[in-house]
């Protein structure tokens, strides 16, 4: 009797800065949780961009979602293992070395832009053009974030290195000098530091410098894709869940006289930033189509949040409590979408040998990060058995 194939599975995970990290921390505990057979700390490969690559690279590390949720999420407490806590704060710092670069090049700019005036006579503003050389690439460091991947991932049973993982993880940004993605943890670019990479697939243009690596300057990954799930797809995945948290806010599915210019009149920040979750969104849409033609022997499943949640689209995710309710939120509706849609998701799941757990979904009393102070001891001795449990899995595989 032949015993069955085990599938591939394929997780890919969008970008979308610190909001899309909590996002996905609440949706792949909810599934690992909800999903008989699903491990997602064992899929075949792995995909991510930007903070979809912080998680991704922590997931192909063995750190399960619920570590992640201590790690990240509970960042005011003591994670199990004593693992260093993630602060957002280090989001937020300046790129000193890139500020100074700039502004030592201003006495320079001056000089010779007011040679460069004084010998033509002509226009002011053709002869100081060369000043917009001392705007600096990106205002914040993205150093932090490799600092802190390097120490999380240089821990006993982790590497911060490509070629040493047990999964197959690609973590992809673009060259700022040819605009082509490319794919770190590929053959070429796996001698790049899994940290060294997640900060080049997370350097937002405008806010963080382009990373140099190799003599090569790259930028943010969803710079040419979004979610860049073609790449779990070549690699001949059976089932592929991708996660994506930016989706453009229907501002006209509430109160339509309430929220009526809402948007317009929040500024400028409000109407960038639903400008470019459309965008995104309308590219993740496109490519879900794509793949669906392409692969339709691949079972597909999207998880992202509903477009009307306000909440989502205003929060300041750097606040503590709104971290926990975030992530709360995505693992609740998570939940919810999995029982809702249980007659579509739930044969494509059992094509792979995976099973909904409808006792657990129905479960009202299961919650990630909302607990009360009392149930707090008791979730942590419970994670700590089950991280016990998959550390002496792994030390038996």
């Amino acid at each position: 009797m032949n015993t069955p194939r085990k599938p591939k599975i394929g997780l890919a995970l969008a970008g979308g800065g610190p909001l899309a990290a909590v996002y996905e921390i609440g949706v792949l505990a909810a599934l690992e949780e909800s999903i008989e057979g699903l491990d997602v700390n064992d899929a075949a490969i792995y995909v991510g961009i930007s903070a979809g690559g912080i998680i991704a690279a922590a997931l192909a590390n063995g750190i399960t979602p619920h570590q992640m949720c201590r790690l990240f999420i509970e960042s005011d407490v003591e994670a199990a293992d004593g693992a260093a806590l993630f602060k957002p704060e280090i989001l937020l710092r300046p790129a000193g070395a890139e500020l100074r670069k700039r502004l030592a090049m201003v006495p320079g700019l001056l000089l010779g832009s007011m040679f460069h005036y004084a010998r033509h006579r002509k226009s002011v503003f053709a002869s100081f053009e060369r000043f917009k050389e001392a705007l600096p690439a990106g205002i914040l460091s993205g150093d932090g974030i490799h600092q802190y991947l390097k120490q999380t991932f240089g821990r006993a049973g982790r590497s911060n290195d490509f070629r040493k993982l047990r999964h197959k993880l690609v973590i992809v940004a673009t060259d700022l000098d040819t605009g082509e993605a490319v794919r770190f943890g590929e053959q070429g670019w796996d001698h790049t530091p899994v940290s060294k990479a997640v900060q080049a697939s997370a350097a937002v243009p405008g806010l963080f410098p382009p990373v140099e690596i190799d003599g090569h300057h790259f930028v943010d990954g969803a710079v040419r894709k979004s979610m860049h799930a073609s790449i779990a797809l070549e690699h001949g995945v059976d089932m592929l869940f991708c996660v994506n948290a930016i989706v453009p806010y229907n501002a006209g599915s509430r109160d339509q006289l309430a929220a009526a210019g809402r948007l317009a009149s929040g500024g400028l920040l409000d109407v960038l930033s639903q400008t470019l979750r459309a965008l995104l969104h309308s590219r993740i849409a496109s490519g879900m189509a794509n793949y669906e033609r392409s692969h339709p022997d691949v079972d597909i499943l999207l998880f992202q949040p509903n477009q009307d949640d306000a909440e989502l689209f205003f929060t300041n995710i750097f606040s503590y409590s709104n971290r926990r309710r975030m992530c709360e939120q995505a693992y609740q509706n998570t939940r919810l979408m999995l029982l809702e849609r249980r007659a579509e998701i739930a044969p494509k799941l059992a094509r792979h040998g995976l099973k909904l757990k409808l006792n657990v979904l129905r479960d009202t009393s299961l919650s990630l990060v909302q607990q009360a102070p009392s149930r707090q001891a008791l979730a942590r001795l419970r994670q700590s058995l089950d991280d016990l449990e998959r550390y002496l899995k792994v030390a038996h595989s």
